[in-house]
């Protein structure tokens, strides 16, 4: 087992080292320093991050999926980007799949010694019926957690495309995937404490990741969310802001083309912008692979 001295996650940050007795004002004021240093550690990876979105959009194209696994802040984490991907891209529950270890209950309720085992990680991918179409991404800010190690050597076998995203250089999870995002965040100001810096930094992977990919397969028309749910009253409204930006229309307009489109952001657009009726839309938007701008071509 990795020494946990090792790690940069680990070592005690020199700006904090009287933290107990620093005033409120301060102890703010190191910490958002320290956070504003995350975006930049982030972009190191970019190019990392880039094939992870690659091999992400060409998962979802043969109709695969993108499974996160971590334990702790890092699956929650996971868990936390896959549940805001159906109302955000309408996409189906299954299309992006959060896995943590202890099962669902650990969300809100840590799990002792779950993370400590690679079988309880291959499991879970079983579980899931793993197939080599799908995408595996472990997350885990050590580098070092068996649950993550085991589920990503578990999915190399099954020939799935695998992504590690830690806050360690040269980790065990990074060695363990084809694709290695090794987000270095340094210390934290409180030792040890990854739901910090380290956290922040893989939010911001995995936001990137689901993202970019939904972009890649459609899912936008310029920068808006034209797959999005109407689950609530504010989406109701979003959508027909959507509808209304993107084509130029007035609300009555919008709300007219919604209803014509059973609801379905992008379809509306298609037809007010090509001046075509749902059946033609659907057929245009069909032949361009769901995307909008090669629909109107």
């Amino acid at each position: 087992m990795t020494n946990l001295g090792k790690l940069v996650t680990e070592n005690r940050n020199t700006k904090t080292m009287q933290l107990d007795g620093m005033p409120i004002e301060e102890v703010l004021r190191v910490m958002n320093e320290e956070d504003a240093s995350v975006a930049k550690a982030v972009e190191k990876e970019l190019s990392y991050v880039a094939k992870a979105v690659e091999a992400v959009i060409k998962t979802f194209e043969q109709e695969g999926r993108l499974i996160y696994m971590g334990a702790g802040t890092s699956g929650r984490l996971g868990l936390l980007d896959a549940v805001e991907c159906p109302p955000t891209f309408g996409t189906p529950p299954e299309k992006v799949v959060g896995l943590i270890a202890g099962g669902e209950r650990a969300f809100i309720r840590a799990v002792e010694g779950a993370e400590d085992s690679e079988a309880f990680g291959i499991q879970d991918l079983k579980d899931i019926d793993l197939k080599s179409k799908d995408v595996v991404i472990g997350l885990a800010a050590s580098g070092r957690t068996p649950y993550v190690i085991g589920g990503l050597s578990y999915a190399k076998e099954v020939g799935c495309t695998t992504v590690g995203i830690t806050c360690n250089k040269g980790s065990k999870v990074g060695a363990a995937a084809d694709i290695p995002i090794e987000v270095v965040t340094g210390p934290e100001v409180l030792t040890g404490s990854t739901r910090l810096k380290a956290g922040t930094a893989q939010k911001m992977v995995v936001n990137m990741i689901s993202t970019a990919s939904m972009v890649g397969i459609g899912k936008a028309y310029k920068n808006l969310m034209v797959d999005v749910q109407q689950t609530n009253m504010k989406l109701k409204v979003r959508a027909e802001n959507i509808v209304m930006q993107a084509s130029e229309v007035d609300r009555e307009t919008a709300k007219k083309a919604l209803e014509q489109a059973d609801g379905h952001v992008k379809l509306a657009i298609t037809m007010l912008l090509l001046e075509c009726d749902a059946d033609t839309a659907k057929k245009r938007l069909e032949k361009g692979k769901g995307h909008i701008k090669n629909a109107l071509i």
